[in-house]
């Protein structure tokens, strides 16, 4: 028990080490290249394509079967 116990104190006290490095890069970084909300729309409206340009395709072939097979 005692040796769960410092390893869960350790891994806590190396958690906040890391944490607060972060915080104080950030600090002292603050335009540290953090994503814009502009990339995030143009990822999001790209994604967001090429799933509904997906589902049309498999529509698509789902309908067109039967009438495919021949080909």
């Amino acid at each position: 028990m005692r040796n769960t116990v410092a390893h869960t104190y350790r891994a806590l006290y190396r958690l906040t080490g890391h944490l607060r490095a972060g915080l104080e890069e950030a600090r002292r970084r603050p335009d540290r290249g953090d994503i814009s909300t502009t990339t995030v729309i143009i990822w999001v409206a790209a994604v967001t394509g090429a799933v509904l340009i997906a589902g049309t395709i498999a529509v698509v072939i789902s309908k067109y079967n039967g009438k495919l097979s021949g080909l």
